[in-house]
């Protein structure tokens, strides 16, 4: 028995676990993962963000283990069309932090650890929620339902969902979804850097479609191509490290060393939305409500803020407080801010489609002089930042 069961030990419920801990409600994380996931497409994290983690403790560990993304660069014909700075999106964070989410992850379940030892339970796949008025039951099973492990039963007045695009817990609540698709898809790899580009991202507006590059911590960049139809038809059929390479090379003229690949994934995009974030004594955040295009890093930022927006509503639910009022403000102003962030992802797709030599052209143009105006610029950048 725990005052909150928190079902996803990503960085999201991780997060949600120690902002309860720091204020006395106590916890149990369950996690079907028996060891964290080692990788993981979201490296970004946004100054409201790293806002919040440090609400924890935590971001200043994180800050000094990754790369300060201050500015980025969009260029085509190896000519740069114009220049974005984060320098006034944030007093304290005037950056996006580029760390692969993994690690991120890594130091919030240290936090937790100190909070609470006995708070993280791995291992645990829930199986069914059922709620008896007063008191929601999780039955869980280690993974595959091992005999020697058998049934088990968390109990606790209050169920937080943090267990990512798939999550059994909102189907167990029976909360629908708003599903779209979209026709884009991307390969990526982590290589060594060797660009000169320093801590600078970089976006590289071909018309055969967008190649974008963003540094990370050890002297490495990610490389994130945009694929044509036939392009993902070879990816799938075989694509590796010199095929990425082969591709960068077409649409960028830089050269990156195959060799030094530490990471690859394809990947298509799409949108899922949560009717509603709360249903009786359970709450979703994080891709439990909201999986949004990874292109511009939106989505584990999303599921951060959710976690800082709903703790203290949580932690006063758990004191007897009537919260029903904070609650549907929270499902309304969260609901917006996925919205808003699915638009963001549907621009930063559009602009990085292919295109024929003329609207190249009329597009590069277009970038490069909104970029030029500077009021626009910061406008931009802060809408980037999620601001």
């Amino acid at each position: 028995m725990a005052d909150v069961l928190i079902i996803g030990a990503g960085p999201v419920g991780l997060f949600m676990a120690a902002l309860l801990l720091q204020d006395g409600v106590e916890v149990q994380v369950l996690e079907q993962r028996t060891v964290p996931e080692a990788h993981s497409r979201a490296i970004g994290i946004h100054p409201p963000a790293l806002a919040a983690l440090a609400r924890t403790g935590v971001a200043e560990a994180v800050v000094a283990e990754g790369v300060q993304i201050r500015r980025g660069v969009a260029l085509a014909g190896g000519k740069t069309l114009a220049e974005m700075s984060f320098a006034g999106v944030s007093d304290r964070f005037p950056f996006v932090l580029s760390l692969p989410q993994g690690r991120t992850a890594a130091m919030l379940e240290r936090r937790v650890n100190e909070l609470d030892a006995g708070a993280v339970h791995r291992g645990v796949r829930v199986t069914r929620i059922s709620d008896d008025g007063g008191c929601l039951t999780a039955e869980a099973a280690s993974p595959g339902g091992e005999p020697q492990r058998g049934e088990l039963h968390y109990a606790a007045p209050l169920v937080i969902a943090a267990d990512g695009v798939r999550s059994a817990a909102r189907a167990q609540r029976g909360v629908p979804l708003r599903a779209k698709d979209y026709p884009d898809s991307y390969f990526m790899g982590d290589f060594a850097d060797a660009t000169g580009f320093g801590p600078d991202a970089a976006l590289f507006l071909a018309g055969a479609g967008i190649v974008e590059s963003f540094p990370l911590p050890g002297k490495r960049r990610r490389w994130v191509a945009r694929l044509g139809r036939d392009e993902l038809a070879a990816v799938r059929q075989g694509g590796d490290a010199l095929w990425l390479m082969d591709c960068v090379r077409a649409r960028t003229g830089l050269e990156i060393d195959p060799g030094s690949n530490s990471m690859l994934s394809s990947f298509g995009v799409r949108t899922r939305l949560a009717r509603r974030m709360v249903a009786g004594r359970t709450a979703l955040i994080g891709d439990a409500a909201h999986e949004v295009s990874p292109i511009g890093g939106q989505g584990m930022n999303l599921g951060l803020l959710d976690a800082a927006a709903l703790a203290p509503i949580v932690t006063a639910a758990v004191r007897g407080q009537d919260v029903a009022a904070r609650l549907r403000t929270f499902e309304r102003d969260r609901m917006r801010a996925a919205v808003k962030a699915v638009r963001q992802a549907e621009i930063n797709m559009a602009l990085g489609r292919p295109l024929a030599d003329s609207l190249l052209a009329v597009r590069n143009q277009a970038i490069g002089g909104v970029a030029a105006v500077p009021a626009v610029n910061a406008w931009i950048a802060r809408r980037f930042t999620m601001h």
